[in-house]
């Protein structure tokens, strides 16, 4: 599992799902989104939608420090595959936890 914070507190996402982390770029604005939709960001000729997982988690949104970073994920839904951009306020560490656990 990955670890990240949002706020205070550690979050943990399974490691499959992905791709990458990047650096925090100001995603650029799309009309009449929700709140948690900060916007849209280039990857490599790919427009990412980019979440702000504060805020979909009814919080008050991320602020944006040196230590946010956009973790990329894939998410699949049947045949289809997003890719997406959830906003961290840090990501911590790679954990193994055991499946009992």
């Amino acid at each position: 599992y990955l670890t990240f914070l949002l706020g205070t507190e550690m979050f943990g996402l399974g490691i499959l799902g992905i791709k990458e982390i990047i650096e925090y770029r100001a995603p650029t604005d799309v009309p009449m989104m929700p709140p948690a939709l900060r916007g849209v960001i280039n990857l490599r000729g790919a427009v990412v939608p980019v979440v702000d997982l504060q805020q979909r988690f009814g919080r008050n949104a991320s602020a944006i420090t040196k230590r946010s970073c956009i973790v990329i994920v894939e998410i699949a839904h049947g045949q289809t595959h997003q890719v997406l951009g959830l906003l961290v306020d840090a990501v911590n560490e790679v954990l193994e936890i055991a499946p009992d656990a």
